[in-house]
């Protein structure tokens, strides 16, 4: 017994899980993470994200089976690798999601419906613009308003959504969701504020937690129906580490499944097709994989975009001394400056689209990376969608006893009526926008998917043929109350396990409308609350 609390995997939720378990000084907690430190210059420039999208030094760099959705094609899914996870290597986006997608939690999971998520949130944060009854302050997760230093496009771009009836919101954690605005991001002093910034690194003082770099778990240690530890490699040596408490699998949405059914819960067959003893036949395990896709618009513009500045050597310069000497510019931002949530019904609820607005564009490959630092020859700007609540479900399959092995990610894009329905919709409301008079006089012509595209069946095959992960993948493990319909229960239990819990994206019950990062924090806010109290 070597350590009351194993957290398998220092992502977005594991980090938090790290600190708040660590907090008191009652417990020792050891983290296990596969990847390495995030000391990397590119990990902590905002913009440097593009240098890590195909790193296998810091992402596991999967893909899909070839998916009919997506006109046979694999996807390409990264994931962070490194401390902080995801978060380490994403775009920086902070949306906690509609209220009413959590009413939906809790209707099934008791404590986790909106007043109860709002709480944890409050307290998780500090939101730059201050306090309010939606948004907390003095909590350890920074997030920047993101108001100034942004592309002069991202005023026309807002007018034009209001000219195409979405009207300004001012905060899109705030008391509505819905409309065109700026998007708060993880950004802190003109540094990525990742979850391994905001909570690990303060908790890796403690004498109680220790941080393991480098081990790649290969199993959970089950004795008696129990979690009593994992197995795990580092460094071409294979150990075991035992625990007095609880094993927490934080590896995402694709590494936690993938454990469990490698340690001999999941699907019955599954696991037996691939030479593993199973110890829980539970089908959901890997099952209700939920995703957000989507797909950019480009056009030529007639005015300045980042294009001009990014792309040649004398504009790397000067935006590199820029962010030295004044941490601004556009290197201490996302990719993302503007965006925003609509309808594509009046029907609706609550808005199903979100929007993304970029001033510059990236549609001429670069070997290696993607080009965010050096953007197309032209002076191009993007307007991207993805849909907040699609339908289609895949799922995470291991096809080998081998941990090495990556599993077999099934994604099942666009594979009902409705998710085809509602894309093609908010398609054309990307040209209702760039048609308005704030945005039409700017434009010169649009390049993708251009003006060749007309017809309903062209516009599908083109999203089809275009479209992607947004990198939101989740539910892999839902939280609900049997196992009939769910792998873990309401307190984050692995049915059938005792000492075993999963706290990340893959226990989301449901997608919700917007960006996975802040959720999945929030995630090891409150899970940690509740390891906490099982504990006394």
């Amino acid at each position: 017994m070597d350590t009351d609390y194993i957290i398998v995997g220092a992502g977005s939720a594991g980090c938090v899980l790290a600190n708040r378990l660590s907090e008191n000084g009652k417990h020792r907690v050891t983290v296990l993470e596969a990847g390495g430190s995030d000391a990397r210059f590119y990990v902590h420039l905002p913009l440097g994200y593009g240098k890590l999208f195909y790193d296998p030094a810091v992402n596991w760099m999967y893909q899909t089976e070839p998916d009919p959705g997506l006109m046979g094609q694999r996807d390409y899914w990264p994931r962070g690798k490194i401390l902080g996870g995801s978060s380490s290597i994403n775009a920086m986006v902070y949306i906690r999601g509609h209220r009413d997608d959590y009413e939906e939690w809790g209707a099934e999971n008791p404590g986790w419906g909106w007043p109860e998520v709002l709480s944890a949130f409050k307290a998780m944060e500090h939101t730059e613009a201050g306090g309010d009854d939606w948004r907390g302050t003095g909590g350890p997760l920074f997030i920047s308003e993101n108001r100034k230093g942004l592309h002069p496009l991202v005023s026309d771009y807002i007018a034009a959504c209001g000219e195409a009836g979405l009207a300004y919101n001012a905060d899109f954690n705030g008391g509505e969701q819905e409309g065109a605005g700026t998007y708060q991001l993880t950004v802190k002093g003109a540094r990525r504020n990742s979850a391994a910034r905001a909570f690990l690194h303060p908790a890796m003082r403690r004498k109680n937690l220790q941080v393991i770099t480098g081990a790649h778990v290969m199993r959970v240690i089950i004795e008696g129906g129990r979690a009593v530890g994992v197995e795990y490699r580092r460094g071409g040596e294979v150990m075991t580490l035992r625990c007095r408490a609880e094993v927490i699998l934080s590896g995402g949405a694709i590494n936690s499944p993938q454990l469990l059914q490698l340690s001999g819960v999941g699907p019955g067959a599954v696991l037996q097709a691939a030479g593993v003893p199973v110890l829980v036949d539970n089908p959901n395990v890997g099952d209700h994989l939920n995703d957000h896709q989507g797909l950019n618009y480009t056009w030529k513009m007639k005015v300045p975009t980042y294009n001009g500045i990014l792309r040649p050597w004398w504009g790397k310069l000067l935006v590199g001394l820029q962010y030295v000497f004044t941490g601004g510019g556009p290197l201490a931002k996302s990719i993302n400056h503007g965006g925003g949530f609509f309808k594509t019904s009046p029907e609706l609820d609550r808005p199903n689209m979100q929007l993304y607005m970029q001033a510059f564009s990236t549609l001429i490959p670069k070997d290696g990376e993607r080009p965010l630092l050096t953007p197309d020859p032209f002076q191009g700007l993007s307007l991207g969608l993805s849909n907040c609540r699609p339908t289609s479900r895949g799922h995470i399959r291991i096809g080998s006893p081998d941990p090495f092995v990556h599993p077999v990610i099934t994604a099942n894009a666009y594979s009902t009526n409705h998710d085809v329905e509602e894309m093609l919709l908010a398609c054309k409301f990307l040209r209702t926008i760039a048609a308005q008079p704030s945005f039409a006089r700017l434009i010169e012509e649009e390049l993708r998917p251009g003006p060749k595209v007309v017809t309903d069946d062209e516009v599908v095959t083109d999203f089809r043929r275009r479209s992607g992960t947004v990198y939101h993948p989740s539910c892999t493990c839902r939280m609900g109350p049997s196992p009939d319909s769910s792998v873990v229960d309401a307190r984050l239990r692995v049915h059938g396990v005792s000492g075993l819990r999963v706290i990340d994206a893959s226990s989301f019950p449901n997608l919700m409308a917007g960006n996975t990062n802040g959720p999945a924090m929030m995630m090891g806010w409150k899970g940690a609350e509740l390891v906490l109290a099982d504990a006394r």
